[in-house]
């Protein structure tokens, strides 16, 4: 089984900053996308950024410049430091793991779109 747990969210004044980890657990080979979704109340979960097992990143046009996607693949855990945050950032965010290869005791398995439980993360004007 692969669990993927977030933490690092909470309130913050806009303008500061919060850092989200997420790890991921199990008998884990290998991961080959992370990345961070999010979701304010009535509307749907958007991309936020995600990063490739070798390093490559995408981000959504409204975090460019202010939020940067890390990885450790030894540690099998994304992060997202998020600066400059506004009000708007206010959401849910999700963790994100694509084609999760892990050992089940007698064979390898790939999983794919596997979630994390989601961490709350306000901004206050």
């Amino acid at each position: 089984q692969v669990q993927l747990v977030e933490s690092g969210g909470g309130l913050v004044q806009a303008g500061g900053s919060l850092r989200l980890s997420c790890a991921a657990s199990g008998s884990i080979d290998s991961i080959n996308a992370m990345g961070w979704y999010r979701q304010a109340p009535g509307k749907q979960r958007e991309l936020v950024a995600s990063i490739l097992r070798g390093g490559s990143t995408n981000y959504a046009d409204s975090v460019k410049g202010r939020f940067t996607i890390s990885r450790d693949n030894a540690k099998n855990t994304v992060y997202l430091q998020m600066n400059s945050l506004k009000p708007e950032d206010t959401a849910v965010y999700y963790c994100n793991a694509d084609k999760v290869v892990y050992y089940t005791g007698h064979h390898y398995e790939t999983l794919f779109d596997s979630w994390g439980q989601g961490t709350q993360v306000t901004v206050s004007s």
